[in-house]
C-alpha cells in the first residue's frame, strides 16, 4: 500500500476549491502535444486521485478532448479565471482523476516520479545561466 497525502487547492480566483487524497508516487510530467497546447507551455504535471477521493466545491467547466487514440479526456477548469484543475476520462472509462499540480497548495511535497510522451518534449535546457540584468 502506498502512502497517501491529503491535499487541497483550487483555481486562481477561488471560485472552485477541492480536497483530495493522492498517492505522491503518481506525480507525472506529460510532454504530449495535447498537454502542451492545453497549458501553453512545454509540459503538464499531474497527480492521481482515485474515484471517491476528490471533493469539489464550486462548479468547474468541462472541455472534452478526443485524443488521437479516440479516448475522450474531460478537462475541468474554472469558468471565471480559466485555471486548469483536473482531468478524467469520459463516464464510461472514468478511472482516476488527474489533479493539476499547479492548483495544489501542497505541490512542494509532490515531486514528479516519471515522464510520459517524452518524444514530444521540446529540446529545452532548463539549466539556464543567469544573464546580466536578469532578476
Amino acid at each position: 500500500m502506498s502512502a497517501i497525502l491529503r491535499v487541497n487547492g483550487g483555481c486562481h480566483c477561488g471560485a472552485v476549491r477541492y480536497a483530495a487524497e493522492v498517492d505522491p508516487r503518481t506525480v507525472t510530467i506529460c510532454h504530449c502535444t495535447d498537454c502542451q497546447s492545453l497549458t501553453g507551455t512545454a509540459f503538464r504535471v499531474s497527480v492521481q486521485a482515485q474515484p471517491g477521493a476528490l471533493r469539489i466545491e464550486g462548479e468547474p467547466r468541462i472541455y472534452e478532448k478526443v485524443a488521437e487514440s479516440g479516448r475522450v479526456r474531460r478537462q475541468y477548469f474554472c469558468g471565471t479565471c480559466g485555471s486548469p484543475l483536473f482531468t478524467r476520462g469520459d463516464e464510461s472509462l472514468a478511472g482516476p482523476w488527474g489533479l493539476r499540480w499547479g492548483s495544489i497548495r501542497q505541490r512542494a511535497a509532490l515531486t514528479p516520479w516519471r515522464q510520459i510522451w517524452r518524444r514530444s518534449a521540446p529540446g529545452l535546457d532548463l539549466r539556464l545561466r543567469r544573464r546580466s540584468g536578469a532578476g
